[in-house]
């Protein structure tokens, strides 16, 4: 009889995880956000992560939070690989960790074509092996070591960083699916998965495998708190309709066995009709990968994901324009949806 699968090896309770919130909120520059920072820790939320597609930098918002802060960790989710050469993502990194030393983890990955060839102009070339080899890099120069040699798809003569980071960082991956889910365990901290609904999670658990103490399973969860229903899918619905039929999001979900159930709107995308793309996303879809409903309807939907071996909740807040009336009603509704929302 074969063993069951490793999550479900050992049925005792799952460790409390980290709660996470993705800075800067969207329609609030990163300049307004200090009242946020200071309160995140009283309101149980332990990291502040950053993402990187075709808006704010992945890195200003963590210097300006570790300058606010001296206890978040701090985490990059994710900077791609391709838009920054392997030694600026290291300095860069060595530079963040003299700010948080500790308190930094590097969330590296390939992203997608549209935010890497259309907007700047760099071929997407090998994104698994790109990915792999800026690991290796970024492992090695971090620790202290001198670089050099050829990687499939760049050669460094040599590099070595002038002012190593006193406590380790950590690097992990963005990973969908299980070749780069692996990478990440093997070679890396851990992976960040993103985009799925809570019953997907035992499934890229399963392509983890055992996971190493130390490493980190994140998952992104994307949250619009409005009990206006009709609200939250006008605002998420574009969103979701564009990631889900870029060629890695698509290739992901159909692995996760949902080809069929957004079929339509990927058949509608290809035939070059946006708008008719979003209206066929289903209803299960927008209100399963974007969160909505009261703060406390959403964070009981958020503990879903939440399963042995994964050990940070990160948040994407998309917050409606009552909510920032006031600071106090944007800390509340942060609030709610938190760790300390119960």
């Amino acid at each position: 009889m074969s063993a069951p699968p490793h999550h479900l090896a050992h049925p005792g309770p799952a460790d409390p995880p980290k709660w996470g919130v993705t800075l800067p909120l969207p329609g609030l520059t990163i300049d307004r956000h200090r009242f946020i920072v200071d309160r995140l820790p009283d309101l149980g939320y332990t990291d502040v992560w950053s993402a990187e597609g075709g808006g704010t930098d992945a890195f200003t918002p963590l210097a300006t939070t570790a300058a606010w802060s001296p206890t978040l960790r701090i985490a990059t989710g994710i900077v791609p690989v391709h838009t920054r050469g392997p030694a600026v993502l290291a300095q860069t990194a060595a530079t963040l960790a003299q700010l948080a030393p500790g308190r930094l983890l590097l969330g590296i990955g390939a992203s997608v074509p549209a935010h890497v060839t259309d907007i700047n102009g760099i071929p997407f070339d090998e994104p698994f092996k790109r990915t792999r080899d800026v690991l290796r890099f970024l492992t090695r120069a971090l620790r202290g070591e001198h670089v050099a040699g050829d990687f499939d798809t760049f050669s460094i003569s040599g590099y070595r960083l002038p002012h190593p980071p006193s406590e380790p960082v950590k690097v992990i991956l963005g990973a969908l699916r299980p070749g780069m889910l692996r990478l990440g365990f093997t070679e890396g901290d851990g992976a960040i998965s993103n985009l799925l609904f809570p019953e997907d999670v035992p499934k890229v658990l399963d392509a983890v495998g055992p996971q190493p103490p130390g490493k980190e399973l994140v998952v992104k969860v994307f949250v619009c708190p409005t009990e206006d229903t009709g609200y939250a899918h006008r605002a998420t619905r574009p969103f979701l309709a564009w990631i889900l039929n870029r060629e890695p999001y698509r290739k992901f979900h159909e692995w996760l066995g949902h080809g069929e159930l957004l079929r339509e709107c990927h058949e509608r995308w290809a035939d070059g009709d946006p708008e008719g793309a979003q209206k066929a996303l289903p209803d299960e879809v927008v209100d399963g990968l974007f969160v909505s409903g009261s703060p406390e309807e959403c964070r009981e939907r958020i503990l879903r994901y939440h399963r042995p071996g994964v050990t940070t909740i990160q948040l994407y807040v998309s917050l409606p324009p009552e909510v920032f009336v006031s600071r106090a009603r944007v800390l509340d509704t942060l609030a709610r949806l938190g760790p300390a929302g119960a």
